[in-house]
């Protein structure tokens, strides 16, 4: 038991001292900070400033209204004629003209403005244009149809979507709470995707490295084959985890930090009321979504969180530790027996996204339950309150099946891990498996 805790520590001690972790650990964070605070530059990035814009109005429609000035435009009605305002954009006084045409028919649904231009418009300008002059000929025709405004905003209806339990003591549902979970749920599961991705094929150029090297060799004449592999997963799991709490720790305050620097971009004013969603529903203020939040039941799901992380990462890391001991030095031989591997992870991904949309779907329970799918769709649905028995079903066969694969790839080990200059196929596997000690 000492050499295999020796193992571990040489795993450990080894991948934390390496410059590379030092320098991935400590600049990851960084580099994040520099990707939030260059999109943040993009996004707000408008390289023709303030425009000034002449307003020729035809119609009069302006008389009692105005075109309010937003950040980047400002507007100035004019009582000159087209051609004059087209000299006066000429001659440098302002960047474009917008002409409103009268408006002659009350009944039509569709009015056509036009922009002279000196410099283009961007998305966002030109549909806070349209949304104002949108705005502006409503009013005028509620005016001239003498519409009562008041019975007009009336017809406007927003309908909220109150899911109700059966029983009267059961516990409600907010549309906010059912979004909130959704999230969380995504969020557990990329991070899981991730994990079992990433760490696993570091345990997998390990131990390959190792058996190129013929390091392994010296190493497997003191301990056995199942406590060198166990003890190289569990190193390489600890520099993960060992990571990942620098990271908690760093991004906070990088977020922090790239608040100060980093300001949300101007939303436009653009008309929203035709795709059918109501902008109110959407418009959940911080405070309620961290009240939402901290409503969840973390005391299931952290503990649940981190079993199914642990049983995750010891069943995929076992299988990429069965094929780094089969691989030779040429590595592109490794992507016909990596292929079944990640094939079950990149599924159980997509599987994530029905579980956000539908929890409770056939596909999605059991994909849950079954252990190769289980450590990356279960963590999706915990904040949503699956049943008792569906969790404790995906516990139960996710640790016999991390047990299984581990102990399979074990027989894989053993006899790969010494094995060179042959090449190896799906086939020959299956026929490790069996030899006897």
């Amino acid at each position: 038991m000492n050499k295999f805790w020796l193992i571990v520590q040489r795993e450990y001690l080894t991948r934390v001292r390496k410059k590379s972790f030092l320098i991935t650990t400590l600049l990851a964070p960084l580099a994040i900070l520099a990707f939030i605070v260059i999109v943040g530059f993009i996004m707000s990035y408008d390289e023709g400033g303030d425009i000034q814009i002449a307003v020729l109005d035809e119609g009069g429609l302006l008389e009692d209204r105005s075109l309010s000035d937003s950040k980047g435009m400002y507007f100035k009605t004019l009582n000159d004629d087209l051609p004059t305002l087209r000299e006066k954009v000429k001659e440098g006084l302002y960047d474009g003209i917008l002409y409103i045409p009268a408006v002659k028919n009350l009944d039509a649904n569709r009015y056509t403005i036009y922009y002279y231009r000196d410099k283009s418009l961007g998305l966002d300008k030109r549909g806070s244009i349209q949304a104002k002059v949108k705005r502006i000929i409503r009013d005028y025709k509620v005016q001239e149809l003498r519409m009562d405004e008041r019975q007009l905003d009336a017809l406007e209806v927003n309908i909220d979507f109150q899911p109700e339990p059966i029983d009267e003591d059961g516990e409600k549902e907010s549309s906010m709470a059912a979004i909130v979970s959704a999230g969380i749920g995504g969020a557990l599961a990329f991070v899981m995707y991730l994990v079992v991705l990433i760490y696993g094929m570091m345990v997998m150029r390990s131990v390959s490295e190792e058996k190129v090297s013929r390091i392994v060799e010296v190493m497997i004449s003191s301990v056995k084959p199942v406590q060198l592999m166990l003890g190289k997963i569990i190193g390489v799991g600890a520099v993960g985890l060992t990571q990942a709490v620098i990271w908690a720790i760093l991004l906070p305050i990088v977020s922090f930090v790239a608040g100060l620097f980093v300001e949300p971009p101007p939303q436009p004013d653009m008309d929203i009321t035709s795709s059918g969603v109501d902008i109110q529903d959407l418009q959940f203020s911080f405070a309620q979504v961290m009240e939402t939040i901290g409503a969840q039941n973390w005391w299931l799901i952290v503990p649940l969180f981190f079993f199914f992380f642990i049983g995750g990462y010891f069943l995929y890391a076992s299988l990429f530790a069965a094929i780094g001991s089969a691989m030779g030095e040429d590595a592109n031989e490794s992507q016909a027996l990596t292929f079944p591997v990640t094939i079950p992870i990149i599924i159980a991904f997509y599987i994530v996204f029905v579980a956000i949309r539908n929890p409770d779907a056939n596909l999605v329970v059991w994909a849950s339950i079954f252990p190769l799918f289980s450590p990356i769709v279960m963590p999706a649905r915990l904040a949503m309150g699956p049943p008792w028995w569906q969790i404790a079903l995906s516990v139960v066969f996710l640790i016999a099946g991390a047990a299984f694969f581990v102990w399979l790839s074990a027989r894989i080990y053993r006899v790969g891990i010494l094995m060179y200059g042959k090449k190896v196929t799906l086939k020959e596997l299956g026929k490790w498996i069996f030899y006897k000690s």
